[in-house]
This record gives structure tokens, sequence and C-alpha cells, in this order.
């Protein structure tokens, strides 16, 4: 059974301190799913379920437990408060119909209504009032005896109308009672809420506005007053009042509240209010003040980016980076350091002498050092794919033949649909010299010449129709060189593959122009370095495009046929050319264009070639193979 929102809303605080035993700390999420339960009427088996995506399994059936006795206690108090409720309320029915209302007598008023003498006091109160004004105003009159209503006499006296004087004054009541209605302070004098009287009280009159002679304002004394003068104010300036006196208010009641005995500082005084949401007008310029100061940011970082990489190429960065290592004692050159740069980091002391006395602790020495290797985290590689490889599924000449078949099954329902439908003209019967009878019976019989022109013509209509349609179909001379430029180019945004060569000699012409055309013809960039013995061919291109080009520097050019020497000069030795691949693997970039060839003079002008596009060990691994080579033949 559903409970009540007044009785959620009362078992809401316990379930939130139950829930707080529970875990130890607040958590408003069960609480919400717990008064979501009890609120949907769930019974005692559904709650645990509930609590239990939560809670593990035995917490999930205390709490839900707990929630029930909490649940039936409720129950017992509303059944017990409903039960006084009845009480209460048939003791009242009960004392409200006992008690018999009194009923008036004969010749007595009704308890509304007022009695002559109550009128007559009333009339004698509003001549006094009138006559005190007047004496205030300075124009008194002759004292007038006060004027009885007529109908009425004294106790003695005779009525003055005969007979008829009940109906008269009964008549007269309703009169002045109906005056006095509309004016309720008529026949009020001061002191009369005192003695009970009734009517209004003399503070709902306006005070009378009392002039003297000069015409100031004076009062019931003769002394002169000075009124107060009330000037409009804006609404902004009331509401800034307000708020100021609130703050003070509020000020006073938290003093008086820390000043009280029983004051406990635990419980806030000031319950949650939702802070009003006002306009903010924000400053013109604001916003542009805003986005100059991120465009600066970003062109400082920008700047900041490009010193790096560029002291990154220097080797600047890295030269940095050995500085800081050095020590900053300053050793001349020949002279034994104390410690070494590096043992600087191990040893705290500026000698070795702690470590080879053994004084020293090698734990507190050789902290963070341990016998645990530590393994680096497996990062992928920036060229690597994030998508999963799928193989391409070949079908078979069986399938492909039954795909074309339902392709074109396909393609002529489709069109036979269209000429059903009216959207296209039925095409005309296909008419050959064989099945010119069976098509075009009694029409051959009657003009046979005619008929065979006819069938001719669209025999040569249909031919003509198909030779255009394969002309459309071929591809012109600017597309069959794009296909081709597009087969033999590789995808190189994942990575360029790059291969380095070393040829002994590339003085014949023939060979160096194999080198360069194969190199165009396959779209590769690169350089070649001519340099004494050392002739570096570097290219750079896809797996497939490298392929090629390998099988043409190692297989295809038959460099044995020339003649070099060994150390690159004119008496040296003289050996049979090679081609020798130094190495190959990929890069992130290509570092050249198109296939140039470079002559140095120099060794340091050809590192410096290599330097410049920022592939200087290229060279230094093909000219350090030089030299082992040269190293070997002569021994």
């Amino acid at each position: 059974m559903a409970l009540s929102k007044r009785d959620v809303e009362e078992l809401r605080p316990w379930i939130d301190r139950t829930v707080e035993k529970f875990l130890g700390f607040s958590e408003p999420t069960l609480v919400t799913a717990a008064v979501s339960c009890l609120s949907n009427g769930y019974d005692r088996k559904k709650t645990t379920d509930k609590l239990s995506s939560l809670l593990d399994d035995t917490k999930a059936s205390k709490l839900s437990d707990k929630l029930f006795e909490a649940i039936e206690d409720l129950k017992v108090k509303s059944r017990k408060r409903k039960a006084k409720d009845e009480n209460e309320s048939s003791d009242a029915r009960k004392s409200r119909f006992s008690e018999e209302a009194p009923i008036p007598q004969p010749g007595q008023p009704s308890p509304g209504q007022l009695t002559a003498m109550q009128i007559k006091e009333m009339m004698a109160n509003a001549q006094r009032m009138i006559e005190e004004r007047k004496r205030a105003l300075g124009h008194v009159a002759p004292q007038v005896p006060v004027a009885r209503p007529l109908g009425l006499t004294g106790v003695g006296a005779t009525p003055a109308f005969g007979g008829d004087s009940k109906g008269r004054i009964a008549e007269l009541t309703a009169q002045i009672q109906a005056k006095l209605a509309t004016r309720p302070g008529l026949g009020m004098v001061p002191g009369a809420q005192a003695q009970g009287m009734v009517g209004a009280s003399p503070g709902s009159m306006p005070t009378p506005l009392i002039l003297n002679a000069e015409g100031r304002t004076v009062d019931l004394s003769g002394k002169e007053i000075q009124l107060a003068h009330h000037t409009p104010t804006l609404k902004a300036n009331i509401r800034a009042q307000k708020r100021e006196q609130f703050k003070i208010h509020q000020e006073k009641g938290s003093d008086e509240m820390v000043e009280q005995k029983f004051f406990d500082q635990r419980v806030s005084a000031k319950p949650a209010a939702r802070s009003k949401k006002l306009f903010k007008f924000h400053e013109r310029g604001k916003y542009e003040q805003l986005a100059q100061k991120l465009r600066t940011k970003a062109k400082l970082e920008k700047l900041q980016q490009e010193i790096a990489q560029a002291a990154k190429k220097t080797g600047i960065s890295s030269a940095t980076k050995i500085a800081l290592m050095v020590p900053k004692k300053e050793v001349k050159e020949g002279e034994v350091p104390d410690v070494e740069w590096w043992d600087t980091f191990i040893i705290k002391g500026e000698s070795y002498d702690s470590v080879l006395n053994g004084t020293a602790n090698f734990e507190d020495l050789l902290e963070g050092v341990t016998n645990l290797v530590e393994h680096p985290i497996q990062m992928k590689a920036p060229t690597a794919t994030t998508k999963p490889v799928l193989l391409p599924v070949y079908l078979t000449k069986k399938e492909r033949k039954k795909l074309r078949r339902q392709n074109r099954r396909e393609a002529w329902k489709e069109k036979q649909e269209k000429i059903r439908l009216g959207l296209d003209p039925p095409p005309e019967p296909k008419v050959r010299m064989s099945n010119l009878m069976r098509v075009l019976g009694t029409q051959q019989v009657q003009d046979p010449t005619k008929i065979e022109a006819h069938v001719r013509e669209q025999m040569v209509k249909r031919q003509r129709a198909h030779e255009e349609a394969n002309a459309s179909r071929k591809l012109t001379v600017e597309q069959r060189r794009e296909k081709k430029i597009k087969k033999i180019k590789e995808d190189t945004t994942r990575g360029v593959h790059v291969s380095v060569y070393r040829v002994l000699s590339l003085m014949n012409q023939s060979k160096k122009f194999k080198v360069e055309m194969n190199a165009k013809q396959l779209f590769l960039t690169g350089c070649v370095v001519l340099y004494k013995n050392v002739n570096i061919v570097v290219v750079e291109g896809g797996p497939k495009q490298q392929k090629k080009y390998r099988r043409l520097m190692l297989h295809r050019i038959k460099w044995s046929e020339d003649q070099a020497t060994a150390d690159g000069t004119e008496n040296g030795e003289k050996v049979d050319n090679r081609c020798v691949l130094v190495w190959e693997g990929t890069v992130k970039s290509r570092s050249f264009g198109e296939m140039k060839f470079k002559v140095c003079p120099t060794e340091s002008f050809a590192r410096e070639h290599f330097k410049k596009h920022g592939v200087e060990h290229y060279w230094d691994l093909a000219y350090s193979c030089t030299i082992l080579e040269m190293a070997d033949d002569a021994q």
C-alpha cells in the first residue's frame, strides 16, 4: 500500500539517519531510492531487490526490514491520531448542538437590534461631539437642549402619539440603525470602548485639522505642531533600505542566539533558501578583452612550441639537459674530479671517502635503487590504425555469375514496372532477318522490300547504340593517366618507408639515369649525394614502390660491369662497383622533395646537406659502414 506524501516526508529524515548508520556516511542516492520504493507502494521483497542494485544483498535486506518496521509504527501512530481527532470532533459537535440559544421574549428586542435607551445615549453622544468640534473651531453656538427622539419619553411619560406610538418608535429605530450602519464612528465618544458601547474606536477616524488665525496647524490645546511631510522615493531606494534593515535585524538575531544559554552551534539557524536570480549586466568591451587575452595566450603557446621544435632540431635542448647534469664546480683540463658527475645523484657527499671507508649507510645512498626492472608502458605507434583490420571477401566465379544474374534481373524488373506505370515508352520489337516472318508475318507479305529495309535500319541503329555505350564507358587519356598514377602512388599518411643505398661509384651516366628516372616514375622522393666512394641514394615512398625500386637497385642494374677504386681516388685499387642496402625502415613524414643529385666536395659538406633536412644520421650510418669496410679490406 502506497504511503501518503505527508508520511513519506516524515520518514525521510529517519531514512537518512539509518543510511548514514549503515554506511558510515550520507548517501543521497540510496535515500532517494528508498523513498521512491515507499511512495510507490513496493512490498518487502521488491524493495530489497531495488536496494540490492546499490548495496549488497545482506545490507539491502536489513535496510528494507527497518523501513517496513518504521512503516508499521507510523501506521499505528496515524490510527491513534485519527481516533483522537474523531473524539475531539464529536465533543465539539455535542457542545455546539447541546447549548440552547436564548429565545427572545415577546416585547424584547432581538440580539442584533438596539434598545430605545441605547439609541437615546448614542444621539446625545453625537450632539456632544458636534458641540466640541464647533468650540474647537471658534464657532461656538448657543447651548441647545438635547433633543430627544420623537416618540421617546421618560420612564413615567405618556406617549405623544396615542395608540400608534409603538409602530412609530419601531420605524424611527430602524431609520437610526440604518444611518448608524453607514456611519460607524458617529455615535462614539472617547472612552466608549472602555464602557462597552457598540461602535468603532476613535483611532479609526482621522484626526481633525485645526488651523489658527495665521494659518498654522495647531492641536486641541492651541500648540503649534509640525506635520510630517512624506516625499516620494524610488522603488530601488526602498528595496535598498529594506535590505539594510533585514541585514541589521539578521545580525542582531544571530547575536541574540549566540548569547542564549541553550544555543547549539551545530544547528544552522538560517534555513536553506533559494538564491534570487537577478539580471547581471556586463560592461561594454568585457568579452572583447577576454577574447584578446585568449588570442595572445594562443600566440604565445604557438611561439613556445616553435622555439621548442627549433631547439630540438638544432640540438640546443639536449645540450641544455647535458649542461644541467654537469656539476657547477669547474674542472680544469686534465684534472681528476673528486666525484664524477654521474655519481653525484647517488653519493650525496663531495668525495668517495665515505664510501671507501665504509662509514656511509648504503641503504641511504642507494635510495630509490631496487632490484626490480621498470618496464615502460607499451605505446602504440603514431601511425597505427585504431580501426580493426578486415580481410576482403573474394567471391568465386560461380558466386560472381550468380550476383551478376540477380542484378540484371532486378534492373529488368524495374524497367518493366516503369513501362507498366507509363513512365517509360515500351521498347520496339527486336526484329532480325532470322525472325522476320515470325514477328511481321502479314506486313512481310504485303511489302517485303520495305520491311527488309526497316529491319536492316533497326539492326544498324542497335549496333550504333552499342558502340556509343562502349565509347562512353571507355576512359579518356587523362582518366587513364590518373588511374595509372593512382595505382602506383600509395597512401603515406600512416608512415613513410625509407631506404638508404650506398654505391661505390655513380660515374656511369646510363646507370645514373636509371636511378633518377625510375624514382620519378614510381613517384618516390629523396636525394642522391655524390662524394668519392660514398654515393648515397635515399628514397621515400610506400612499401610497393620500395619493393620495385629495391629490385632495380640490387638486381636489375648490373653494377659489377664497371670498375671503381676502393678509396675513391684515381690511383687506388680497382675493384668491382657494387650497391649495398644500408638501412630501411619507416618514418612519420617525408624529409625530401623530388629526386635530385647533389655533388659534395667534402665530407662536412655532405653531412651538412643531410643535416639541413634533419636526417644527418643517414650520412653517419653510411659513412661509418664505408670506413669499416675499408678497414677490413686493409687487414
